[in-house]
């Protein structure tokens, strides 16, 4: 692919690197100043299994911690798995579904998330066609806790052979399911260009719990193909996060918000201005609390590796100047969540001499970070896949994929006071 030795030749260290950012780009917070507490994550044991990969986390409405992942089947196939955090440890395993045809990737994976009533929503992807990148959503629910789920529902109504994925659900503000994906039915089925017919798009549906689709709308005709989308729901709608992708090959991040009963258009959160011919596989995060919205992303605009996160405080309708995150060399992979204070945290994996390791970094709403924190190293192949972030009170849980002969995810903990 194009994108991953674009990527390969910047975290290789062929390009210098240094901060692009001008006064005006960016904030005045140094990150050579930063100070706070080292912030130390403990291992909790994982329930997953061998070979397993791709781990999520999600926290209730009532504030239970709930982890998935994928692992191998015995007989052949995949299965989904959840368990959720019981006393500071996980319960055991529920599978939530198998399959023998399923689309596994180390960027592109299933989630679980709870609606506000308690009902599991799940998804996955399942290969509809020989073609390496010709698969659909899959999503199905659980009203009795993960102990059965409904039959699953594609929540694109299409029908191509082409690639359906890089979902974000949310619980919708009346009760169903909200979700939203990278949609490829105008691409004609290639993934590197992603075919000659047309562009990789952005599109949304809700779920009722039967599984009845409502309002399939398409919110952006022209995005990036293979990054991860990141949705949050604010004090009085949505904000879905994505990479796009100009006539120009600007793939910046922008957003879009559902709020009075319409959505917004695509907006950029900052004109980064990085233009390269081909996915990077590294999309936004966002997360939102009230008005709150902070948004993290990775950038190599000016042949310069950045992860940058800005705060907005009106639903994403506007966002400050962007901080820098990184430490010099990041892979991306990043996640991030706000904590008890409103101050963010962001994870991300960061290249080191030795192989890669995966950081955090306290970030307050002027703008001020904290210094950066080592939770684990880890590789920096693919298969290490992208860690990813919960919070249950003033606890932050983080999980990942430990690559290796045989993978296996690995989850921690830290605790966090409420800050400065």
């Amino acid at each position: 692919m194009t994108s991953i030795r674009f990527l390969f030749l910047l975290v290789a260290g062929v390009l210098v690197v240094s901060n692009g950012c001008t006064p005006s780009e960016s904030t005045q917070h140094s990150l050579d100043t930063a100070t706070g507490a080292s912030i130390s994550f403990q291992d909790i044991v994982s329930p997953a299994g061998p070979g397993s990969s791709t781990p999520t986390l999600h926290t209730t409405i009532e504030g239970v911690v709930l982890l998935s992942w994928v692992e191998p089947h015995t007989e052949g196939g995949h299965i989904l798995r959840f368990s959720q955090l019981e006393h500071d440890g996980w319960s055991e395993p529920i599978t939530i579904v198998q399959g023998e045809d399923w689309f596994v990737n180390w960027a592109d994976f299933p989630s679980l998330i709870s609606l506000d009533d308690g009902t599991l929503a799940a998804h996955y992807l399942v290969k509809s066609a020989k073609a390496t990148y010709a698969y659909d959503v899959h999503v199905t629910q659980s009203l009795d806790g993960g102990q059965t789920w409904s039959p699953s529902v594609i929540p694109h109504t299409d029908g191509t052979q082409t690639e359906h994925g890089f979902v974000s659900m949310l619980p919708s503000s009346d009760g169903r399911l909200f979700a939203a994906w990278l949609d490829g039915r105008n691409t004609g089925g290639g993934h590197d260009g992603h075919g000659s017919q047309g562009a990789m798009t952005l599109r949304t549906a809700i779920l009722d719990h039967a599984g009845t689709l409502y309002g399939e709308t398409l919110l952006d005709e022209r995005i990036c193909e293979c990054c991860q989308t990141s949705a949050a729901r604010t004090s009085n709608g949505i904000v879905v996060a994505y990479r796009d992708r100009s006539d120009e090959e600007i793939r910046d991040i922008s957003v879009v918000r559902w709020q009075n009963g319409t959505w917004s258009v695509p907006q950029t959160v900052h004109e980064d201005g990085w233009q390269i011919r081909g996915c990077p596989v590294n999309g936004p995060a966002v997360a939102a609390a009230g008005e709150q919205v902070v948004i993290a992303w990775f950038t190599a605009a000016r042949d310069t590796l950045r992860i940058k996160l800005s705060f907005s405080t009106d639903e994403g309708r506007s966002f400050g100047a962007p901080v820098q995150i990184d430490d010099g060399l990041p892979l991306g992979r990043l996640d991030t969540i706000l904590l008890q204070d409103r101050s963010a945290l962001v994870s991300w994996i960061e290249k080191t001499d030795g192989g890669a390791e995966i950081r955090v970094r306290r970030v307050y709403p002027d703008g001020s970070p904290d210094a950066s924190s080592v939770v684990a190293v880890t590789s920096a192949s693919r298969a290490s896949g992208f860690p990813r972030m919960a919070r249950s009170g003033n606890a932050v849980y983080i999980s990942w994929t430990e690559a290796g002969e045989l993978s296996s995810v690995h989850t921690a903990a830290a605790t966090f006071s409420g800050g400065s």
